[in-house]
Protein backbone atom coordinates (compact mmCIF):
# COMPACT_ATOMS: atom_id res chain seq x y z
CA UNK A 1 0.00 0.00 0.00
CA UNK A 2 2.69 2.36 0.59
CA UNK A 3 4.64 1.81 -2.38
CA UNK A 4 1.13 2.47 -4.38
CA UNK A 5 0.71 5.77 -2.14
CA UNK A 6 4.41 6.90 -3.07
CA UNK A 7 3.76 6.07 -6.92
CA UNK A 8 1.01 7.67 -7.24
CA UNK A 9 2.59 11.40 -4.98
CA UNK A 10 5.46 10.86 -7.79
CA UNK A 11 3.19 11.01 -10.42
CA UNK A 12 1.37 13.89 -9.31
CA UNK A 13 4.23 15.79 -8.88
CA UNK A 14 5.27 15.19 -12.50
CA UNK A 15 2.16 16.20 -14.38
CA UNK A 16 2.50 19.45 -11.44
CA UNK A 17 6.09 20.40 -13.26
CA UNK A 18 4.65 19.65 -16.28
CA UNK A 19 1.84 21.78 -15.95
CA UNK A 20 4.03 24.66 -14.01
CA UNK A 21 6.78 24.34 -16.76
CA UNK A 22 4.01 25.09 -19.52
CA UNK A 23 2.73 28.10 -17.46
CA UNK A 24 6.11 29.48 -17.27
CA UNK A 25 6.64 28.70 -20.74
CA UNK A 26 8.35 29.89 -23.14
CA UNK A 27 10.66 32.51 -20.90
CA UNK A 28 13.78 32.38 -23.01
CA UNK A 29 14.01 32.43 -26.98
CA UNK A 30 12.80 29.46 -29.12
CA UNK A 31 14.84 27.98 -31.62
CA UNK A 32 13.88 26.82 -35.36
CA UNK A 33 15.93 24.31 -36.92
CA UNK A 34 15.44 24.48 -41.16
CA UNK A 35 16.43 21.63 -42.50
CA UNK A 36 17.84 24.34 -45.67
CA UNK A 37 20.37 27.17 -46.55
CA UNK A 38 19.33 30.16 -47.01
CA UNK A 39 16.48 30.84 -50.17
CA UNK A 40 15.17 27.24 -49.90
CA UNK A 41 11.59 26.28 -49.27
CA UNK A 42 11.73 25.51 -45.68
CA UNK A 43 14.00 28.65 -44.85
CA UNK A 44 11.21 31.03 -46.90
CA UNK A 45 8.73 29.72 -44.72
CA UNK A 46 10.54 30.09 -41.33
CA UNK A 47 11.69 33.37 -42.01
CA UNK A 48 7.62 34.61 -43.35
CA UNK A 49 6.34 32.87 -40.31
CA UNK A 50 9.06 33.48 -37.40
CA UNK A 51 8.11 36.75 -36.45
CA UNK A 52 4.33 36.41 -36.55
CA UNK A 53 4.95 33.82 -34.15
CA UNK A 54 7.78 35.38 -31.71
CA UNK A 55 4.86 38.19 -31.20
CA UNK A 56 2.29 35.40 -29.92
CA UNK A 57 4.48 34.17 -27.55
CA UNK A 58 5.97 37.24 -26.82
CA UNK A 59 9.68 35.24 -27.23
CA UNK A 60 11.90 35.96 -30.03
CA UNK A 61 12.04 32.61 -32.44
CA UNK A 62 15.62 32.19 -33.92
CA UNK A 63 16.01 30.50 -37.12
CA UNK A 64 18.94 28.20 -37.20
CA UNK A 65 19.92 26.66 -40.87
CA UNK A 66 21.45 22.84 -40.60
CA UNK A 67 21.86 21.79 -43.89
CA UNK A 68 23.33 18.36 -45.27
CA UNK A 69 22.34 14.44 -44.67
CA UNK A 70 20.71 13.90 -47.31
CA UNK A 71 16.84 14.78 -47.60
CA UNK A 72 17.76 17.15 -44.30
CA UNK A 73 18.52 14.44 -41.50
CA UNK A 74 21.22 16.80 -39.82
CA UNK A 75 19.02 19.15 -38.98
CA UNK A 76 15.95 16.23 -38.01
CA UNK A 77 19.02 14.33 -35.51
CA UNK A 78 19.88 17.79 -33.95
CA UNK A 79 16.29 18.08 -32.87
CA UNK A 80 15.55 14.74 -31.67
CA UNK A 81 18.35 14.99 -29.52
CA UNK A 82 17.16 18.13 -27.73
CA UNK A 83 15.40 18.49 -24.32
CA UNK A 84 11.65 17.86 -24.87
CA UNK A 85 11.10 21.76 -23.26
CA UNK A 86 9.85 23.43 -26.67
CA UNK A 87 12.11 25.91 -26.70
CA UNK A 88 13.66 23.58 -29.33
CA UNK A 89 11.46 22.65 -32.45
CA UNK A 90 12.09 22.26 -36.05
CA UNK A 91 10.28 23.69 -39.45
CA UNK A 92 9.64 20.24 -40.85
CA UNK A 93 8.91 19.11 -44.35
CA UNK A 94 8.04 16.38 -46.84
CA UNK A 95 11.65 15.64 -47.43
CA UNK A 96 13.29 16.01 -44.35
CA UNK A 97 10.49 14.07 -41.97
CA UNK A 98 8.38 11.97 -43.99
CA UNK A 99 11.02 11.04 -47.31
CA UNK A 100 14.48 11.47 -45.91
CA UNK A 101 14.27 8.29 -43.12
CA UNK A 102 13.08 6.19 -45.88
CA UNK A 103 15.73 6.59 -48.16
CA UNK A 104 18.38 7.03 -45.59
CA UNK A 105 18.62 3.51 -44.33
CA UNK A 106 20.99 5.13 -41.87
CA UNK A 107 19.10 8.15 -40.74
CA UNK A 108 17.91 6.30 -37.52
CA UNK A 109 14.30 8.02 -37.42
CA UNK A 110 11.39 7.73 -38.61
CA UNK A 111 7.98 10.64 -39.18
CA UNK A 112 6.45 9.13 -35.78
CA UNK A 113 10.00 9.81 -33.92
CA UNK A 114 9.15 13.57 -33.45
CA UNK A 115 6.00 14.96 -31.56
CA UNK A 116 3.55 16.93 -33.86
CA UNK A 117 3.11 20.86 -32.71
CA UNK A 118 0.94 22.37 -36.00
CA UNK A 119 1.54 22.07 -39.95
CA UNK A 120 1.75 25.32 -41.60
CA UNK A 121 1.30 25.39 -45.24
CA UNK A 122 1.46 23.42 -48.48
CA UNK A 123 2.73 24.34 -51.63
CA UNK A 124 2.87 22.70 -55.08
CA UNK A 125 5.68 21.52 -56.66
CA UNK A 126 6.60 23.24 -60.61
CA UNK A 127 8.87 21.52 -63.12
CA UNK A 128 11.09 24.08 -64.70
CA UNK A 129 14.23 24.04 -67.24
CA UNK A 130 16.65 26.35 -68.33
CA UNK A 131 15.69 28.47 -71.19
CA UNK A 132 18.18 26.83 -72.97
CA UNK A 133 16.61 23.59 -73.03
CA UNK A 134 14.79 22.91 -76.29
CA UNK A 135 11.47 22.05 -74.53
CA UNK A 136 7.71 24.07 -73.79
CA UNK A 137 6.18 20.94 -72.35
CA UNK A 138 6.59 18.04 -70.61
CA UNK A 139 6.06 15.65 -73.61
CA UNK A 140 9.04 18.03 -75.45
CA UNK A 141 11.42 17.24 -72.37
CA UNK A 142 10.42 13.19 -72.66
CA UNK A 143 10.95 13.48 -76.18
CA UNK A 144 14.75 15.09 -75.80
CA UNK A 145 15.84 13.21 -73.10
CA UNK A 146 15.18 9.80 -75.12
CA UNK A 147 16.60 11.53 -78.17
CA UNK A 148 19.78 11.89 -75.92
CA UNK A 149 19.85 9.57 -73.35
CA UNK A 150 22.49 10.64 -70.13
CA UNK A 151 23.33 14.06 -71.54
CA UNK A 152 20.43 16.08 -69.39
CA UNK A 153 20.72 16.48 -65.92
CA UNK A 154 18.30 17.26 -62.87
CA UNK A 155 19.41 19.16 -59.95
CA UNK A 156 17.28 18.41 -56.48
CA UNK A 157 18.14 19.94 -52.68
CA UNK A 158 19.87 16.56 -52.13
CA UNK A 159 19.67 12.83 -51.68
CA UNK A 160 16.38 11.29 -50.43
CA UNK A 161 14.52 15.30 -51.08
CA UNK A 162 11.17 15.93 -52.52
CA UNK A 163 12.51 16.63 -55.70
CA UNK A 164 14.45 14.14 -55.97
CA UNK A 165 12.09 11.47 -55.45
CA UNK A 166 9.92 13.66 -57.83
CA UNK A 167 12.91 13.24 -60.97
CA UNK A 168 13.19 10.11 -60.21
CA UNK A 169 9.78 9.69 -60.30
CA UNK A 170 9.81 11.27 -63.84
CA UNK A 171 12.45 9.02 -65.08
CA UNK A 172 10.69 6.07 -63.80
CA UNK A 173 7.15 7.16 -65.23
CA UNK A 174 8.50 8.06 -68.64
CA UNK A 175 11.31 5.42 -69.29
CA UNK A 176 13.73 8.30 -69.83
CA UNK A 177 17.41 8.99 -68.64
CA UNK A 178 18.54 12.22 -66.54
CA UNK A 179 21.89 12.86 -64.11
CA UNK A 180 20.76 13.16 -61.04
CA UNK A 181 23.22 16.08 -59.40
CA UNK A 182 22.23 16.91 -55.64
CA UNK A 183 23.33 20.37 -53.91
CA UNK A 184 23.44 21.02 -49.84
CA UNK A 185 19.57 22.69 -50.21
CA UNK A 186 17.57 23.87 -52.88
CA UNK A 187 19.20 27.47 -53.15
CA UNK A 188 22.46 26.13 -55.04
CA UNK A 189 20.42 23.96 -56.96
CA UNK A 190 18.98 26.94 -58.27
CA UNK A 191 21.82 29.21 -58.92
CA UNK A 192 22.87 26.22 -60.84
CA UNK A 193 19.73 25.96 -62.78
CA UNK A 194 19.56 29.35 -63.61
CA UNK A 195 23.64 29.37 -64.71
CA UNK A 196 22.46 26.47 -67.25
CA UNK A 197 25.00 23.97 -65.23
CA UNK A 198 21.64 21.72 -64.52
CA UNK A 199 18.94 22.03 -67.32
CA UNK A 200 15.74 20.61 -65.13
CA UNK A 201 14.63 21.08 -61.74
CA UNK A 202 11.22 20.22 -59.63
CA UNK A 203 11.20 22.22 -57.12
CA UNK A 204 9.07 24.43 -54.55
CA UNK A 205 6.44 27.06 -56.53
CA UNK A 206 7.66 29.59 -53.69
CA UNK A 207 11.09 28.88 -54.94
CA UNK A 208 10.69 29.02 -58.77
CA UNK A 209 7.65 31.06 -59.36
CA UNK A 210 9.27 34.71 -59.37
CA UNK A 211 12.20 33.50 -61.84
CA UNK A 212 9.53 31.96 -64.52
CA UNK A 213 7.21 34.70 -64.34
CA UNK A 214 10.77 36.62 -65.02
CA UNK A 215 11.77 34.13 -67.77
CA UNK A 216 14.99 33.18 -66.53
CA UNK A 217 13.36 29.94 -66.33
CA UNK A 218 11.13 28.30 -68.18
CA UNK A 219 8.23 26.32 -66.26
CA UNK A 220 6.56 23.44 -67.73
CA UNK A 221 3.73 21.83 -65.67
CA UNK A 222 2.85 22.24 -62.00
CA UNK A 223 2.48 18.85 -59.14
CA UNK A 224 -0.66 19.64 -58.05
CA UNK A 225 -4.23 18.00 -58.69
CA UNK A 226 -5.38 21.27 -60.47
CA UNK A 227 -4.04 24.09 -61.83
CA UNK A 228 -2.25 26.68 -59.27
CA UNK A 229 -4.30 30.47 -60.04
CA UNK A 230 -0.67 31.64 -59.79
CA UNK A 231 0.37 30.13 -62.70
CA UNK A 232 -2.79 29.70 -64.81
CA UNK A 233 -1.04 28.73 -68.08
CA UNK A 234 1.23 25.95 -65.95
CA UNK A 235 -0.47 22.68 -66.99
CA UNK A 236 -0.48 19.94 -64.19
CA UNK A 237 1.58 16.62 -64.17
CA UNK A 238 -1.73 14.43 -64.82
CA UNK A 239 -2.69 17.39 -67.71
CA UNK A 240 0.89 16.44 -69.05
CA UNK A 241 -0.08 12.88 -69.25
CA UNK A 242 0.96 11.36 -66.14
CA UNK A 243 -1.65 10.11 -64.09
CA UNK A 244 -1.71 10.33 -60.69
CA UNK A 245 1.91 12.44 -60.65
CA UNK A 246 0.62 14.66 -57.80
CA UNK A 247 2.92 15.89 -54.96
CA UNK A 248 3.16 18.82 -52.79
CA UNK A 249 5.70 20.53 -50.47
CA UNK A 250 4.31 20.50 -47.16
CA UNK A 251 5.52 22.81 -44.14
CA UNK A 252 5.19 22.01 -39.98
CA UNK A 253 6.47 22.23 -36.58
CA UNK A 254 7.54 19.21 -34.79
CA UNK A 255 9.52 19.09 -31.31
CA UNK A 256 11.87 16.17 -29.67
CA UNK A 257 9.95 12.83 -28.40
CA UNK A 258 7.68 13.86 -25.20
CA UNK A 259 7.42 17.09 -25.30
CA UNK A 260 4.32 17.61 -23.04
CA UNK A 261 1.49 18.73 -25.20
CA UNK A 262 0.05 21.44 -22.95
CA UNK A 263 3.84 23.13 -24.29
CA UNK A 264 2.45 21.92 -27.54
CA UNK A 265 -0.33 23.83 -27.86
CA UNK A 266 0.94 26.83 -26.61
CA UNK A 267 2.81 26.85 -29.68
CA UNK A 268 -0.13 25.68 -32.19
CA UNK A 269 -1.91 28.65 -30.90
CA UNK A 270 1.17 30.70 -31.49
CA UNK A 271 1.47 29.19 -34.87
CA UNK A 272 -3.09 29.68 -35.60
CA UNK A 273 -2.82 33.08 -34.97
CA UNK A 274 0.61 33.57 -37.03
CA UNK A 275 -1.41 32.30 -39.80
CA UNK A 276 -4.25 33.71 -39.44
CA UNK A 277 -2.58 37.35 -39.29
CA UNK A 278 -3.52 39.38 -42.79
CA UNK A 279 0.30 39.95 -43.70
CA UNK A 280 1.27 36.14 -43.95
CA UNK A 281 -1.76 35.35 -46.08
CA UNK A 282 -0.34 38.06 -48.32
CA UNK A 283 2.59 36.77 -48.50
CA UNK A 284 1.50 33.10 -49.15
CA UNK A 285 -1.08 34.73 -51.76
CA UNK A 286 2.46 36.05 -53.52
CA UNK A 287 4.60 32.72 -53.72
CA UNK A 288 1.86 30.60 -53.88
CA UNK A 289 1.76 28.30 -50.70
CA UNK A 290 -2.11 27.80 -48.65
CA UNK A 291 -2.19 28.03 -45.30
CA UNK A 292 -2.90 24.36 -43.46
CA UNK A 293 -3.77 24.97 -40.01
CA UNK A 294 -3.93 21.70 -37.84
CA UNK A 295 -4.64 20.46 -34.55
CA UNK A 296 -1.38 18.72 -32.66
CA UNK A 297 -2.78 15.61 -32.91
CA UNK A 298 -4.22 16.16 -36.53
CA UNK A 299 -0.71 16.15 -37.70
CA UNK A 300 0.45 13.09 -36.26
CA UNK A 301 -2.44 11.86 -38.16
CA UNK A 302 -1.38 13.16 -41.29
CA UNK A 303 1.96 12.59 -40.82
CA UNK A 304 1.36 8.77 -40.37
CA UNK A 305 -0.98 8.61 -43.19
CA UNK A 306 1.59 10.88 -45.69
CA UNK A 307 4.91 8.68 -44.49
CA UNK A 308 2.39 4.87 -45.72
CA UNK A 309 2.03 7.16 -49.21
CA UNK A 310 5.75 7.93 -49.54
CA UNK A 311 6.77 4.84 -48.71
CA UNK A 312 4.81 3.30 -51.99
CA UNK A 313 6.71 5.71 -53.76
CA UNK A 314 9.90 5.41 -52.67
CA UNK A 315 9.89 1.57 -53.48
CA UNK A 316 8.56 2.59 -56.96
CA UNK A 317 11.60 4.63 -57.70
CA UNK A 318 14.10 2.02 -55.75
CA UNK A 319 16.11 4.73 -53.97
CA UNK A 320 18.30 4.08 -50.92
CA UNK A 321 21.41 5.22 -49.59
CA UNK A 322 23.04 3.31 -47.22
Amino acid sequence: MRRKIVSVIVLLAAQLLIVQDARAFPDRPVKLVVSSPAGGPPDIMARLLSDKIAAALCQPIVVENRPGGGGGTIAAKSVLAAEPDGYTLMLGSTSSVLIGPLIQKSAGYTADSFTPVANLAESAEVLAVHPSVAATSVAELVKLAKSQPGKLSYGSAGVGSLPHIEGELLKARAGIDMSHVPYRGGGPAVSDLLGGQIQVMFSALTQLLPNVREGRLRGLAVTSATRSKLAPDLPTMMESGFDQFVTASVSFIVAPPNTPIAIRQQLNDAVAKALASPEVEQAFAKIGAQARPSTPNELGVYMAEQQRRWLKIVETTRITVE
